[in-house]
């Protein structure tokens, strides 16, 4: 009878642990449920103790996936990003795709893609004064491209740009 109380305070202790990890997690930014699972499971928990302290969570309202991608999506247009990047870095996170798309739905509605690409444009072209006009094209374009911009909106920008 000793054996199993000493594992059960062995056991609650380690849910205390994972607990407390994932409050230490969350207390430098939200993260979605995928995202604190792999995050426990690496720290040395197990599988059932990582999702029982993910579903705590989840009770709790301490996460939420819906809260987490509508914020990560606002952090990333500020940067700014393009929605394609934006959505990489979703899918990466563990997101359903379901909540990937309402989060990016939302944000479009006030996105002028065109409007963000045409300025940092014009400040990466101010970067390449010196530079052989194509040359300073295909970098601006690759960077906007790595930013996560369409590529069609790109490259009517960058073809239209006058130095």
């Amino acid at each position: 009878m000793k054996r199993l109380r000493v594992k059960s305070l062995s056991s609650q202790s380690d849910l205390e642990k994972a607990r407390a990890y994932a409050f230490l997690l969350l207390k430098f930014r939200l993260r979605s449920e995928a995202e604190l699972l792999e995050r426990l499971k690496l720290k040395g928990f197990s599988e059932e103790l990582s999702q029982s302290t993910v579903n705590f969570l989840k009770d709790k309202e301490f996460i939420d996936d819906r809260v987490f991608a509508k914020g990560w999506v606002a952090s990333r247009l500020k940067r700014p990003f393009g929605l394609r990047r934006i959505k990489q870095e979703l899918v990466a996170k563990g997101l359903n795709k379901e909540v990937i798309e309402d989060s990016l739905a939302q944000a479009k509605e006030g996105y002028h893609e065109s409007q963000i690409v045409s300025e940092l444009a014009r400040q990466r072209f101010f970067r390449q004064k010196g530079i052989e006009p194509q040359k300073a094209k295909m970098r601006v374009y690759a960077y906007l491209l790595r930013r996560g911009f369409s590529p069609e909106v790109v490259s009517d920008i960058i073809n239209n740009y006058d130095r």
